[in-house]
């Protein structure tokens, strides 16, 4: 078909950013774009990928993503989402506090002293479901910390957000059946065992 191809193969280890769900992620990419967090890895992927496709356009020589940065810091890339999300019907005036999300929230502390080792995207993507995402929008898990950052015990690693106290419920059993973010002082090779029925 003659249409340009280039792939990129980006770390999956962790989920990107902070946020899963649809609320919770509009939240994030909007207080990201407005500086209001620092979602570095966030940035990161989102400015590398930018800088590939601006490369590929033959717009940006070599130094794609560097302009992909600069487009975010300078401003220009919230003021084009704005006017996205007014094409599209909604408020450009929007803020990250217009955005609802869930009303019944649970809050996973840390058992121990440490540091993140692992998270389970897997199981971090079950809980968020189970919490209701992506139909209920408000819906979703808030990580606090990510892979090698320190954590004191009765820390907070994760909130649960639900529209609904039962779905909360069940997201919640997610945390307790399985270790899902792994808090130690050093890698350890056991994550859980499976057993015979």
């Amino acid at each position: 078909l003659g249409i340009k191809v280039q792939c990129a193969v980006t770390y999956g280890e962790q989920p990107v950013g902070y946020a899963i769900g649809p609320a919770l992620e509009a939240w994030e990419a909007l207080n990201t774009m407005m500086g209001k967090s620092r979602s570095y890895d966030l940035m990161d992927k989102a400015a590398h990928i930018a800088g590939i496709l601006l490369e590929m356009s033959g717009k940006a020589g070599g130094n794609g993503s560097e302009i992909a940065l600069e487009i975010l810091r300078s401003g220009k890339a919230e003021e084009k989402l704005r006017e996205i999300i007014g094409a599209q019907g909604g408020d450009p005036k929007v803020t990250p506090d217009d955005i609802a999300l869930g009303s019944e929230r649970f809050t996973i502390r840390s058992r121990k002293n440490g540091a993140v080792l692992w998270i389970d995207n897997a199981s971090i993507v079950e809980a968020a479901r189970l919490a209701g995402a992506p139909k209920d929008k408000g819906a979703g898990v808030l990580l606090h910390k990510k892979i090698g950052d320190k954590v004191s015990e009765n820390e907070p690693l994760a909130t649960i957000f639900a529209e609904r106290a039962g779905k909360l419920d069940r997201a919640i059993k997610v945390f307790e059946e399985f270790p899902v973010i792994g808090v130690g002082s050093r890698m350890e090779m056991l994550i859980h065992e499976v057993k015979e029925r």
